[in-house]
């Protein structure tokens, strides 16, 4: 599925829709340039699933986790880049919660095959959103959206 969107609102909007849509355990994984709008994405999921805190790029922290109506881990495996060893992730899928993992490609060693992966490219002043969907979890959620 492909879904432009012209500014921070559609973007927020867009999360919004897709934290109505999701149930726990939930792993999104996302890529796209730097400043493509992943951790803004992110931030508008927070936002529809009710966590209040301020979400931040977890890029030297490497996770942070935000406990509210949900559990919500934020991964950014950019700083991951080479590193084979086990990092406990696998413990964190496991979890009952929602996971979005930025820089996947990093740690895919470690990820679950089924997720819902968003690719986004800046394209002038939009953004483009390609969705995709990996198990029939993922495909219902990707369709109801």
């Amino acid at each position: 599925m492909e879904i432009i969107v012209r500014d921070l609102e559609e973007t927020y909007e867009l999360a919004s829709q897709l934290a109505n849509s999701i149930t726990t355990p939930f792993l999104i994984t996302m890529s796209g340039d730097l400043g493509a709008g992943k951790t803004t994405f992110t931030k508008g999921l927070a936002q529809g699933l009710g966590i209040k805190a301020t979400i931040t790029s977890p890029t030297f922290t490497i996770l942070k986790s935000y406990e509210e109506k949900v559990v919500l881990h934020h991964i950014d495996a950019y700083r991951l880049e080479g590193i084979v060893q086990d990092l406990g992730f696998e413990e964190v899928f496991e979890e009952d919660a929602i996971c979005v993992v930025e820089w996947f490609d990093f740690i895919e060693y470690a990820l679950p095959k089924e997720r819902l992966h968003i690719h986004i490219t800046l394209e002038e002043e939009n953004r483009k959103f390609n969705i995709e969907a990996f198990g029939s979890k993922y495909k219902k959620v990707l369709e109801e959206l």
